[in-house]
């Protein structure tokens, strides 16, 4: 947070040098660079801010004060408080936003869960997990919670967008099954080596309202297309 408001003085500094002429009266290299870098600096504080109640007033007040030598209106301490509320306010309106994401995204889940196990072929477990079976050869080990396992996977949410995927990287996965989300934990112990299942994942059997990654928003339905290779010993 103080690093923005830093931020914003540099922007505000050269936002002052510009604003002595317009865009289309721009003549000189200290002019264009000046009202360049202005706009580009202005345009990531707007980013960087988003969701802030910044006084623009105020700030470009501060910033000419300081520029001419000025004494500080403020003390350090009563600063040091409005960045601290700036910042918690900040916080809390980031929160609202990815609660609101989530129950939106768990939304969509439960809607694309509930048509999806009318579908033929499609099982539901008394946790809420979908799967169907691609192929199997009833020849292979079945692994427990505690196994180690050797897997390919094809992670997609419900629109279609890949998160994750050995298949694409070429390289099977291994992990302690008792040590992944609980969908897998379950799912993979129904299959056997040489199996290939599709798990569909209520957001309570994956990742919940947390968010992983920028590739799984809060409160998403994931669906893993899985091909146990190896239980391992």
């Amino acid at each position: 947070m103080k690093a923005t408001l830093r931020f914003a003085a540099t922007a505000a500094v050269l936002i002052l040098t510009a604003t002595a002429c317009s865009a289309g009266q721009l003549e000189t290299d200290e002019e264009i660079a000046s009202y360049g870098l202005g706009y580009g600096f202005a345009t990531n504080l707007l980013m960087q801010t988003e969701g802030l109640e910044l006084d623009l007033d105020a700030l470009l007040a501060g910033v000419r004060a300081g520029f001419e030598g000025a004494e500080s209106e403020v003390s350090q301490e009563r600063l040091d408080a409005a960045i601290e509320v700036l910042g918690e306010r900040q916080m809390a309106q980031q929160r609202q936003l990815e609660r609101e994401q989530a129950e939106s995204a768990r939304d969509e889940g439960r809607a694309f869960l509930a048509e999806n196990a009318e579908r033929d072929g499609v099982e539901v477990s008394e946790s809420g997990l979908q799967y169907e079976i691609l192929s199997s050869t009833d020849t292979g080990r079945s692994p427990s919670a505690q196994d180690t396992v050797r897997v390919h996977y094809h992670g997609t949410r419900i629109d279609g967008e890949v998160f994750d995927s050995s298949v694409e990287r070429g390289q099977p996965a291994e992990f302690p099954l008792g040590s992944v989300i609980s969908g897998w934990t379950e799912g993979v112990q129904l299959m056997s080596e040489g199996d290939r299942y599709k798990f569909y994942l209520p957001a309570d059997l994956a990742y919940g309202d947390s968010s992983p990654s920028p590739a799984i928003p809060p409160g998403s339905t994931l669906i893993f297309e899985v091909e146990l290779l190896e239980v391992l010993d």
